[in-house]
C-alpha cells in the first residue's frame, strides 16, 4: 500500500505538469484553429532561459520565473503569431501544422547553439527538501504546489473562456473570423492573447518538469508532448476533460514505471514501452474516443495549389539529376561520395510524402519510421545483396502502412498526425529497441545487438558494391520512382486524392469511396517510404535505430513542405539538405544544426507563399528558360567546360561547385532578358494567330497566370484558342 501512494503522489504530480501544458494547448486550438506542435518547444526554452538565470546568473527564483513566465514566454508567443500565424490565413490546415513543425525544428536547433547539449544542466525543486507526511508518504511542497496550479489553471481558463467578453471572441473568430469583426471583436487582439497565454503555460509546465530530469533539448521537448494524450481526452476542447486526461495519462505513466519491471515474464520487452506510455495512451484515446469536430472555418480563399507534372518537365528533372549524378561521381573524391551514398535513400522518404501530403491532402508524422521497417527487411532478407529485398522491404511496409491506415480511416487532420506520430514514437523508442523474440516458431531480431550491417545489391552481373556504382544505382531508382510519381498524379487515382485534398463533401456526394482513396494512397507512399529505407540503410552500411528518428522524420518532412509538397523536386531538397557531403564538409559538426535551423526558418516563407518554394519561386523564375531554348544550350555549353575542365584538374571541387551556383543563377535572368525583349517586338506590332508568343503558349504556366503579373494580350488569346472561343482570339484587353 504504501508503495501504491508513493506511485499515486508522483502520478498526481505529473498529472499537474500535464494539465498545465495541455490547458495552454487546448487554449490555443480552441481559440486559433491551429495545433501547436511546437508547444512542448516553447516550454523547453523556457526551462533552459530560467535555468540561465537563477543557475547561471544567479537571480533570486521568484525574479527568474516571473521574468520567464509573465515576460519572456508571452513575447515569444505574441512574435509567433505575428511573424507565422497571422499571414497564414487562406492556407489548409496541413501548411499550419507544418509551420508549426518549423517552429519546432526552429526552436529545437536554437536551443542547441545557445546551450551546449554536452554540457550538464540540473535545476532544483522551487522548495527543495521541504514537506509533509501523508500515511506515513513524504508529500514534498512542489508536488502540492504543481497540482494547485493546475487545478487553478483549468478552472481559471474555463471561466475565461465561457464568461468573459474577451474569451467569447477568441472562440467566435474561429467560427466565423468577418461575423465577430462585425460585432465589434479584433480577431488579432484575441489570437494574439491566446498565443501568448498558451506560451505561458508552456513556459511553466517547462520549468516545472525541468527538475525532474537533466535539462536536454529532445527529451524536454518530448515528455510535455505526452501532455497531447490529455489534450486528446478532452476532445482538444473541454479544458475540464483535458484536466481529467491529465489525471489519466499521469497516473498511467508512473504506474507503469514502477510496476512495469517488476512483472517477471516478459519483462525485457516491457523496458521501452515504460518510456512511451503517454503515447499508448494517445493512440488509445484517438482509436476509442469520438473525435470531435476539427475547429477552424474552412477558408473561403485557399491558395495552394496542386499542379499537375508534364512529361516533358519530369523528363528534364530526370535528366538534370542524371546528369548531376554523372558529374559527381566523375568529380567527387571518394571520400566524400561515401558520405553522399545515403542522399537518394533519403531522397525518396521525401518523394513518399508528396502522394500522401501534397496530392491527398492527409498528414503522416512517421514517413521516416516506414523507412526503419524498410531497412530492418532488407538488412535480413537481402544479406546476400539479393536486390529483390528492396520489393520485399517496399511490400512490407506497404502491408505496415495498410494496418496503420485501418484505424486511422476515419481520422483526418490533427488527429491523423497525431496517430501516425504516436506510431513513429512506438517505434523510435519501443520496437526497434526490442531484443531478439520468437513468434509461431520464427525467430526476430530487429536490430541485432543494437546495429544493423548491410550488403549492397548485385545481380544479373552488375555489383554496386563500389561507392561510385552505388551512387548510380540510387539515383537511377530515385529517377524510377519520380516516374512513377508523375504517372500516379496524371491517372484517375491521382484525380481523386486531388479532388479528396480540395474537397472530400463533394467526392463523397460523386460517389468517390473515400476510405478506399485513403488507403490506398496510405499504404503506396509506406511502400515507397519502405523502398527509401532499404536504399538509404545499404548507402550508411549499416544503421542503428537512432537512424530512424522521431525528430528526424519531422525534419525530412519540413523540408518536403518547405520546397513544395506537391513538387518532385522537393525529394532532390531533402538529398541535397541531408544526404550530402558538402554541408559536413563545411561545417563540421554543426552541419545537422545549420541545417535544421535554415530549413525551420525558410518555413516562415510558407506564409508568403503556401506552395512551396519551387513552385512558387524556382518554378516560375525558370519559366523563361522554355521560351529562350538558345541561352538553356549555352549553359549546358557552359557547364560541360567545367565539368571538363574539373576533369583534367584545371580547378578544384570548389571552384565546380561555385561555377555551376552561378551558372544556375544566371540562367534564368538570361532566358528572362532574352524572352522579355522577343515579346515587347511581338506585342508592339500586329497580333498574330499564335497570341504574341513564340510557341502559341501563355507567359507563364497556366496555374500561375495572374498570380505574379499582369495578364497580357497574348496571354489572353491563348486562352481563347484553349477554350475554343478563336472568334475573341484578337480581342484588345
Amino acid at each position: 500500500m504504501h508503495e501504491f501512494l508513493v506511485f499515486t503522489i508522483s502520478g498526481l504530480t505529473t498529472a499537474g505538469i500535464y494539465a498545465i501544458t495541455a490547458s495552454g494547448l487546448t487554449l490555443t486550438y480552441v481559440t486559433t484553429g491551429v495545433f501547436n506542435v511546437a508547444h512542448g518547444a516553447t516550454g523547453m526554452i523556457a526551462a533552459f532561459a530560467y535555468w540561465q538565470l537563477r543557475v547561471g546568473w544567479g537571480w533570486p527564483t521568484p525574479v527568474a520565473l516571473l521574468l520567464c513566465v509573465c515576460v519572456l514566454a508571452p513575447a515569444l508567443g505574441i512574435l509567433i503569431e505575428r511573424l507565422v500565424m497571422r499571414r497564414l490565413d487562406g492556407t489548409s490546415p496541413t501548411t499550419r501544422l507544418m509551420a508549426t513543425v518549423a517552429l519546432l525544428v526552429s526552436l529545437l536547433s536554437a536551443a542547441q547553439w545557445i546551450w551546449d547539449p554536452s554540457d550538464f544542466r540540473a535545476l532544483s525543486e522551487l522548495f527543495p527538501g521541504s514537506g509533509f507526511t501523508v500515511a506515513g508518504v513524504a508529500v514534498p511542497y512542489d508536488d502540492v504546489l504543481v497540482l494547485g496550479l493546475a487545478a487553478l489553471v483549468a478552472a481559471g481558463l474555463w471561466a475565461l473562456l465561457h464568461f468573459t467578453r474577451v474569451g467569447v471572441a477568441m472562440r467566435a473568430v474561429v467560427d466565423d473570423r468577418t461575423l465577430t469583426v462585425l460585432n465589434g471583436a479584433r480577431p488579432t487582439a484575441t489570437s494574439r492573447l491566446a498565443w501568448a497565454i498558451g506560451t505561458s503555460l508552456a513556459a511553466l509546465a517547462g520549468i516545472l518538469v525541468a527538475p525532474k530530469l537533466t535539462l536536454s533539448a529532445i527529451p524536454l521537448t518530448l515528455l510535455i508532448v505526452n501532455a497531447y494524450a490529455a489534450a486528446v481526452i478532452g476532445g482538444l476542447r473541454s479544458l475540464p476533460l483535458t484536466f481529467v486526461g491529465a489525471l489519466v495519462v499521469g497516473l498511467a505513466n508512473d504506474y507503469g514505471i514502477g510496476y512495469l519491471p517488476k512483472i517477471h515474464t516478459g519483462a525485457q520487452y516491457l523496458t521501452g514501452l515504460v518510456a512511451i506510455i503517454p503515447v499508448v495512451v494517445l493512440a488509445l484515446a484517438l482509436l476509442v474516443l469520438p473525435s470531435s469536430r476539427p475547429r477552424g472555418r474552412p477558408a473561403s480563399r485557399i491558395r495552394e495549389i496542386t499542379p499537375s507534372p508534364s512529361w516533358p518537365a519530369a523528363g528534364l528533372l530526370v535528366a538534370g539529376t542524371l546528369l548531376g549524378a554523372a558529374i559527381a561521381v566523375t568529380t567527387v573524391t571518394e571520400a566524400d561520395l561515401f558520405s553522399s551514398t545515403q542522399m537518394w535513400g533519403l531522397g525518396i522518404v521525401g518523394l513518399s510524402v508528396v502522394p500522401l501530403v501534397g496530392y491527398a491532402g492527409q498528414t503522416s508524422l512517421c514517413q521516416l519510421s516506414f523507412a526503419g521497417i524498410g531497412a530492418v527487411v532488407v538488412a535480413h532478407a537481402g544479406a546476400d545483396g539479393n536486390p529483390l529485398s528492396l520489393l520485399l522491404a517496399a511490400a512490407v511496409t506497404a502491408l505496415v502502412g495498410a494496418l496503420v491506415s485501418l484505424p486511422a480511416l476515419r481520422l483526418s487532420g490533427i488527429y491523423l498526425a497525431l496517430l501516425t506520430g504516436a506510431f513513429a514514437v512506438a517505434l523510435d523508442g519501443w520496437i526497434f529497441q526490442l531484443p531478439a523474440f520468437t513468434v509461431f516458431g520464427h525467430r526476430f531480431d530487429l536490430f541485432g545487438a543494437g546495429s544493423l550491417t548491410f550488403t549492397r545489391f548485385h545481380a544479373f552481373g552488375a555489383d554496386t558494391a563500389g561507392t561510385r556504382p552505388y551512387f548510380v544505382f540510387g539515383a537511377v531508382v530515385f529517377c524510377l520512382v519520380i516516374l512513377g510519381l508523375v504517372g500516379l498524379r496524371r491517372s484517375d487515382l491521382g484525380q481523386r486524392l486531388i479532388a479528396r485534398k480540395e474537397s472530400p463533401t463533394a467526392c463523397t456526394t460523386i460517389g468517390v469511396n473515400l476510405r478506399t482513396t485513403n488507403l490506398a494512397v496510405f499504404t503506396l507512399s509506406a511502400a515507397i517510404a519502405g523502398l527509401g529505407g532499404g536504399i538509404y540503410a545499404a548507402g550508411l552500411q549499416s544503421a542503428t535505430p537512432e537512424t530512424f528518428t522521431f525528430v528526424t522524420g519531422l525534419t525530412v518532412l519540413l523540408i518536403v513542405v518547405v520546397a513544395g509538397v506537391s513538387s518532385l523536386g522537393s525529394g532532390l531538397a531533402v538529398a541535397l539538405l541531408l544526404g550530402t557531403s558538402s554541408l559536413s564538409n563545411a561545417f563540421g559538426g554543426d552541419a545537422t544544426r545549420i541545417t535544421a535551423t535554415a530549413v525551420g526558418l525558410s518555413a516562415i516563407a510558407l506564409a508568403a507563399n503556401p506552395n512551396g518554394l519551387i513552385p512558387g519561386f524556382l518554378r516560375p523564375a525558370f519559366a523563361p528558360v522554355a521560351r529562350a531554348p538558345g541561352v538553356a544550350v549555352a549553359g549546358l555549353g557552359v557547364l560541360g567546360l567545367l565539368w571538363a575542365a574539373r576533369l583534367v584538374d584545371l580547378i578544384d571541387g570548389y571552384s565546380l561547385v561555385l561555377g555551376v551556383l552561378l551558372l544556375v543563377a544566371a540562367v534564368p535572368v538570361l532566358a528572362a532578358m532574352v524572352a522579355g525583349s522577343r515579346l515587347a517586338a511581338r506585342q508592339d506590332g500586329p497580333s498574330s494567330g499564335t497570341g504574341g508568343l513564340p510557341d502559341g503558349g501563355l507567359s507563364e504556366p497556366l496555374e500561375w497566370l495572374g498570380l505574379r503579373g499582369q495578364v497580357g494580350r497574348a496571354d489572353i488569346a491563348a486562352v481563347d484558342r484553349a477554350l475554343g472561343l478563336p472568334e475573341v482570339a484578337h480581342a484588345r484587353p
